[in-house]
């Protein structure tokens, strides 16, 4: 505690000491003479240097990530020294930050940065390569928060990399920052990329140019068809608000990473998106790519600029908390699959399964079902791809706010069709126009004004918050999709299922195994599941059922391949009290999913036509 005080105090006083100051560059190098086993050489220049002891912050979150992730622990070899080279006493006051409290006018830092994991919250680098995520690689000085930034990307010709990325090309292997918040939202690709570009004409009549620049293992001809087919989800997104935002520079760059031991991500940004896909190549792999694609790029509307005040300004000292995030997220990744079925990308098929993704999430998990989609997003600061190693219970309290966001934007769509003549793409652009183009970030309560305001009926707006959002009632899915001619059944019926966990073969498993012959349960079963209710947890080996031996997964379900549900089965197993016999009672999975009238023998009507042609079909003019 008394350390954070320290830091807290430094800072603020480091706040009023550089007011005064002239806003010149804070300028960084970074040099890669150590790429092939992962490391890059940064140095930071402070000149002037703000009088006062100096306070220096490797982030402990990112942008467009909502946990924390600890990116000082792979900085080391921290020094600096002053304008003359004499060495300056640096002190390491907490994990991440640094003191430096005697100093001249000039100040320059310097550390090595190890990263090797290519996504859209850290950095990756090899000779292939520099993926840098702003936060996990630079050091940012506290109460220096508006000084603009200066960037100087060496060893460019060594490995024959170019530089894409949203920060202004000044010259040469020379770029720029406005401010910091600016330079942490402006993701780096140093490599040989490919890339190809093409021009939108915005409703005001100015042309923004889109950019795509993908590292991967593909000829020129594969990334320009991807482009084509980038291009029809951008038009489409344009479609929903109006107009694109204009784009700072006037340019917009998808950033595309591909390669098999990619840890996969998509991560927003200001004016450009990092994509990372853990795949060989693009080619063949085009319509599974686009949906990280549409996702990512319907946030430089919703969460870049309609922007959730919890999130306004993003704190990188600590994890940001929103309640908002099931509008944030969850409605973008509604859109992000809807409007890859608009540019004709998925038939209404295909969106039947991802649609069942949505309403599954919402009507059968114990998280949606206990708790609102406002409690579900604040839980984002530990599971946005938070890391545990002690096991959570997340299966049984937390529903992603993607889904469930999802579902609930899905719901919002086909009510504001059915009952109010309107839709969910007039709602968006009604809050694009109120909070996002201006820049007015807004709170859960301006998000039900906004909708009493566009369906003229507060009323309606303040019955739908007060349940779905800010309370735990679900919507009528059934009745709602088949306005659209689409049926919401169970995915099995009759078939028999007990909800085992799933099977892991590494970690807490190999330990279970190594205590006796068995099949192990290492993640604790979903309440209400028939493990469940029969006294099965994490930890339990399974010995016997239905009297046969079982060793693995697939001898448990085998057991069970020929039962109905009613059916109730012996279970034996042991676990650190000593062996314990249990009966489960077989049921039918609550799994539902969502087909089309056609595809059950009904026949779709006039009406129901319609309303599925004007809910999925294309929006560009």
């Amino acid at each position: 505690m008394k350390k954070q005080f320290l830091v807290g105090a430094l800072t603020l006083a480091m706040v009023g000491a550089f007011a005064q100051a002239p806003q010149k560059p804070i300028s960084y190098s970074i040099s890669f003479p150590n790429a092939q086993h992962h490391e890059a050489e940064v140095a930071m220049t402070i000149s002037p240097a703000p009088g006062g002891p100096l306070v220096l912050h490797m982030s402990r979150s990112s942008a467009g990530r909502y946990a924390t992730h600890e990116f000082g622990k792979n900085v080391y070899n921290v020094k600096a020294t002053d304008s003359n080279g004499r060495a300056l006493i640096i002190k390491q006051i907490a994990g991440d930050v640094y003191q430096i409290a005697n100093h001249g006018n000039a100040v320059k830092v310097s550390y090595t940065l190890y990263a090797n994991w290519t996504d859209g919250t850290y950095a990756g680098i090899d000779q292939s390569h520099a993926h840098l995520n702003m936060p996990a690689v630079f050091m940012w000085l506290a109460g220096a928060e508006k000084r603009p930034i200066r960037f100087e990307f060496q060893d460019l010709q060594k490995y024959n990399w170019k530089v894409a990325t949203q920060l202004k090309h000044e010259e040469a292997n020379i770029y720029s920052a406005p401010n910091m918040q600016y330079m942490m939202d402006s993701p780096t690709e140093l490599s040989d990329f490919k890339e190809t570009h093409w021009n939108v004409t915005n409703s005001d009549g100015k042309k923004e140019r889109i950019n795509l620049t993908v590292h991967s293992n593909d000829d020129q001809g594969t990334i320009d068809n991807l482009g084509q087919m980038v291009q029809k989800v951008v038009q489409e997104e344009k479609a929903v608000f109006g107009e694109l935002p204009t784009y700072d520079y006037g340019e917009y760059t998808f950033l595309d990473d591909v390669y098999p031991n990619n840890a996969g991500d998509g991560m927003e940004h200001r004016n450009s998106t990092c994509i990372v896909d853990a795949a060989d190549k693009v080619a063949g792999n085009e319509i599974g790519l686009l949906s990280t694609f549409a996702h990512e790029y319907f946030h430089s509307w919703n969460v870049k600029r309609i922007r959730p005040k919890s999130l306004e300004p993003f704190d990188f000292t600590h994890a940001n908390m929103s309640n908002e995030l099931w509008f944030a997220e969850g409605f973008t990744q509604y859109y992000g699959e809807l409007l890859l079925v608009r540019a004709g990308f998925h038939d209404v098929n295909e969106y039947g399964a991802t649609l069942s993704g949505l309403v599954n999430s919402v009507l059968i998990t114990p998280g949606a079902m206990k708790y609102p989609a406002t409690e579900m997003s604040r839980k984002s600061v530990f599971t946005d791809a938070g890391v545990a190693i002690d096991p959570t219970n997340y299966q049984n309290n937390f529903t992603t706010y993607y889904y469930y966001g999802g579902a609930i934007a899905l719901a919002l769509d086909l009510r504001l069709r059915s009952e109010f003549n309107l839709t969910l793409d007039d709602y968006m652009r009604s809050v694009w126009l109120s909070r996002g183009r201006v820049m007015k970030p807004y709170t859960v309560a301006d998000l039900q004004t906004d909708l009493g305001a566009i369906t003229k009926s507060p009323k309606f707006a303040a019955d739908f918050f007060d349940k779905y959002i800010n309370g735990i009632e679900k919507n009528d899915y059934e009745a709602l999709l088949a306005k659209a001619g689409l049926v919401l059944r169970k995915r099995a019926p009759g078939r028999p299922w007990i909800g085992l966990p799933p099977d892991f073969t590494g970690g807490r498993a190999a330990i279970l195994r190594g205590v006796g012959a068995g099949y192990p349960i290492v993640i604790s079963p979903v309440k209400n599941t028939p493990v469940y209710k029969a006294g099965l947890d994490a930890g339990d080996v399974i010995v016997k059922a239905d009297g046969k031996d079982v060793t693995d997964a697939a001898s448990v379900n085998a057991v069970f391949a020929d039962k109905k549900p009613g059916d109730k089965v012996t279970i034996i197993y042991n676990n650190r009290s000593g062996q314990h016999t249990t009966t489960l009672l077989v049921e039918e999975s609550p799994a539902l999913e969502i087909v089309t009238f056609e595809k059950t023998g009904l026949s779709l009507s006039a009406n129901q036509k319609a309303f599925r042609g004007a809910w999925l079909s294309s929006k560009v003019k």
